[in-house]
C-alpha cells in the first residue's frame, strides 16, 4: 500500500508496438489505483476514426501533430497522476519527448526483436505493418528508436513472460527511480 504514495505526477509509457504498454499499463495503473489512458484509444475517440485511418487519410505527420495536442491534454487534464499508454512513434517526437521527460516518470519497454514480431502478427491496427513485412520494419525501428527510447527515465526489460512478472519488474523500477530521485 505505501508505494501507492510515490506517484506525484502522469507514469507515461513508450517503446515499440509489442512491447506491452498498453497491457502492462493497465496493470501499472491498477496497481498504484491511478487511472488508466491510452493516448491512441483517446486519438480515435477525438478523430471519429481509427489510427490506421487517420495514417491513410492525412498521413503520419498530421497524426503526430495530434497526438502531440492529445498527449499535452492528458498530461494537464485531472487527475494529473494516471499511467498514460503511448503510441510507438510519441517519444520520437522531439516535442512530446521534452514534455514527457519535463512532466512525467517515462518507462521504456524494451523488447528484443523476436518477441515484438510474436506479439504484432495477425493484427491489423498497426499502420506501419500493414501489407508489410513485419519483422524487416521492426527491425529498422529498433535500429532508428532505442537510442531514442534510451532517454527515458526507466528502462524496463519485457521478456516473454507473464504480465504479473514484467508488472513487478516495472514496479520495483519506479520505486528504485524515485528513491534515487530523493537522494539526489
Amino acid at each position: 500500500m505505501t508505494d501507492k504514495i510515490l506517484l506525484n505526477k502522469p507514469i507515461v509509457m513508450v517503446g515499440l508496438m509489442g512491447a506491452g504498454k498498453t497491457s502492462v499499463g493497465r496493470a501499472l495503473a491498477r496497481h498504484f489505483g491511478v487511472p488508466f489512458v491510452d493516448s491512441d484509444k483517446e486519438i480515435e475517440t477525438a478523430a471519429g476514426c481509427s489510427v490506421v485511418d487517420i495514417f491513410a487519410l492525412y498521413g503520419e505527420n498530421e497524426f503526430r501533430r495530434v497526438e502531440q495536442r492529445i498527449i499535452a491534454r492528458l498530461m494537464d487534464t485531472p487527475p494529473t497522476v494516471k499511467v498514460i499508454s503511448t503510441g510507438e512513434g510519441a517519444f520520437i517526437t522531439p516535442a512530446v519527448r521534452e514534455m514527457v521527460l519535463n512532466r512525467a516518470v517515462s518507462v521504456w519497454l524494451k523488447a528484443d526483436l523476436d518477441l515484438l514480431v510474436k506479439r504484432t502478427n495477425f493484427r491489423n491496427t498497426r499502420p506501419q505493418l500493414l501489407h508489410a513485412d513485419s519483422r524487416k520494419i521492426l527491425a529498422q525501428l529498433i535500429n532508428d528508436r532505442y537510442d531514442i527510447y534510451s532517454l527515458a527515465d526507466i528502462t524496463v526489460e519485457t521478456k516473454d513472460e507473464s504480465l504479473r512478472k514484467t508488472l513487478d519488474k516495472v514496479v520495483a523500477a519506479i520505486q528504485n527511480y524515485q528513491k534515487g530521485q530523493k537522494n539526489g
